[in-house]
């Protein structure tokens, strides 16, 4: 009694699938973490400009000097803004990832449960059955001893 999973074809793909998305999670979270490691560095490079330019002013600048120094902070600042928003738009990305991979995950575990069934129902069987040809060859056995006596 060699019986087949039905549903083997599905948790194989399921399990395809739970790979790929995997894979793919993984590098949501490396893309986030590089886009929060850019967006850390921005703002550190950042702070210590601004460090620059305290000292300088309270030494004393030019106007041209000046506005050199605030023109430059206004471009840090953008950069640090628009890093701010990849790496918002990266955390974004990764909990929709993380979420398509919980839903993969659960489809697999669904599918392995019912193999999981499946697989004890059919041992059940086959012992019941084991169990059914082991009486009938006792019964046999005996039948042939009564009657031999």
């Amino acid at each position: 009694m060699n019986k087949r999973f039905n549903l083997q074809s599905l948790q194989d793909l399921s399990s395809l699938r739970l790979d790929q998305a995997t894979r793919q999670l993984g590098q949501l979270i490396a893309g986030e973490k590089q886009d929060e490691a850019r967006l850390q560095l921005l703002v550190q490079y950042r702070q210590e400009y601004q460090a620059l330019f305290l000292e300088a002013a309270g030494k004393g600048l030019a106007p041209g000097s000046w506005r050199n120094y605030q023109t430059f902070l206004a471009k840090l600042d953008e950069a640090v803004e628009q890093a701010r928003t990849m790496a918002n738009s990266a955390k974004q990305r990764t909990a929709v990832g993380q979420k398509n991979w919980l839903d993969k995950r659960g489809k697999l575990k669904a599918y392995d449960t019912l193999a999981q069934r499946f697989r004890a129902r059919v041992a059940y069987e086959e012992s019941r059955h084991e169990q059914k040809q082991a009486d009938e060859h006792a019964a046999r056995f005996l039948d042939r001893s009564t009657k031999e006596e």
